[in-house]
């Protein structure tokens, strides 16, 4: 029977106690806790927290730390590049008001720890839980509506200041891909039509049919920014008074049109009560209210809603479908499952489609 790659946090203790040793000048009788990582590298991220304490010149320190690792084995995404997640962050931390955890370290050598990875700053506070829902149970559903509505409102105030950043000035031409496309968008669709890739396309008429409506449909004008990709409050860590100290996530980050940020960032929500069946907490604001206060924000109109908010909902059918794929092939699910296909982002998108006139 296949499964995901196992990670032996004992081993893995020792050998972040070595590579640390290196790391931190002077540094003696380095010792490593490790709080709770997941049991296996997971499907499209590998994280782990954990305390380091060592002695030097200057006495004993303590710290609270998180290694991020590219995954093992098959993964959601075709490509998975921890180095540059690294690279973004510590731009952003070091030259813009985006909050992002204090970056560390960069490993690009697999030898150390079997695979590169990079080393963060732990940033005290809460994120909304994904798994059961926020609009279900957990601490965002014991606020007050008022309180909910703080926390949106940050929420979309921190995303807005990762796509008012001068992403020239700040040297992110590396986020270009010219060999996907002459856009950003080209190379956008052209990465997703990738991740399509190995799929029966008599299975999924619905991506055939996206991916038809969004190559038809590409606007005219793109504006390009840092579009952070994951862009939802579920990445976002909030302190106790509700304020955002960190974005988190950016492994989905590339330039585009930032409309699909804020597309994804309501769709996430939305898939987070609608897609459960729920009934969405009150105090969180309407999407039109967001989306104009998302152009004050951000000092432009979110032209093409309609085309960026198709386009978000068939990347999350897409990343739904690969899921599945995945926890199939791990014989986590039974192979005759219909989770791909019977789900609230693939029927959502056919109705989204429908009323284009797709």
């Amino acid at each position: 029977m296949p499964h995901p790659e196992k990670r032996d946090l004992d081993l893995t203790q020792r050998q972040l106690c070595a590579w640390l040793a290196s790391k931190l000048p002077g540094a003696r009788d380095v010792q490593v806790t490790i709080h709770g990582g997941p049991s296996s590298s997971g499907f499209s991220s590998d994280t782990l927290m954990f305390d380091v304490g060592w002695t030097d010149h200057a006495g004993a320190h303590q710290e609270p730390l998180v290694a991020r690792f590219k995954p093992r084995g098959r993964t959601v995404f075709p490509t998975y590049d921890v180095g540059l997640q690294y690279r973004v962050m510590k731009i952003l931390g070091d030259r813009s008001d985006v909050p992002v955890p204090r970056m560390r370290w960069n490993e690009p050598d697999p030898g150390p720890l079997g695979v590169p990875f990079y080393v963060m700053d732990h940033v005290d506070g809460r994120t909304p839980g994904d798994n059961p829902p926020f609009h279900l149970t957990g601490w965002v559903a014991d606020l007050s509506p008022e309180q909910r509505e703080r926390m949106w409102w940050n929420g979309l105030e921190a995303m807005a200041r990762v796509h008012r950043v001068d992403w020239r000035a700040l040297g992110f031409e590396f986020l270009d891909e010219p060999q996907r496309g002459a856009t950003a968008l080209d190379q956008q669709l052209h990465y997703y039509d990738y991740l399509f890739w190995g799929f029966n396309p008599d299975r999924y008429p619905v991506f055939d049919a996206a991916q038809r409506w969004l190559r038809a449909h590409q606007p005219a004008d793109q504006p390009v920014a840092i579009c952070w990709g994951d862009a939802r409050i579920g990445n976002q860590i909030f302190n106790e008074q509700l304020d955002v100290v960190a974005v988190v996530d950016w492994e989905m980050v590339r330039l585009g049109d930032p409309v699909q940020d804020l597309t994804w960032f309501m769709a996430i929500d939305r898939f987070l009560w609608e897609g459960y069946g729920l009934e969405r907490l009150a105090g969180f604001p309407d999407r039109s209210a967001t989306v104009a206060r998302w152009e004050e924000l951000v000092g432009r109109e979110a032209r093409h809603f309609q085309y960026y908010d198709i386009l978000g909902v068939y990347k999350f059918a897409l990343v739904v479908a690969r899921v599945d794929l995945q926890m199939k092939y791990y014989e986590i699910m039974p192979a005759d499952g219909n989770m791909d296909v019977d789900n609230w982002a693939y029927k959502t998108l056919a109705r989204m489609l429908e009323a284009a006139g797709a």
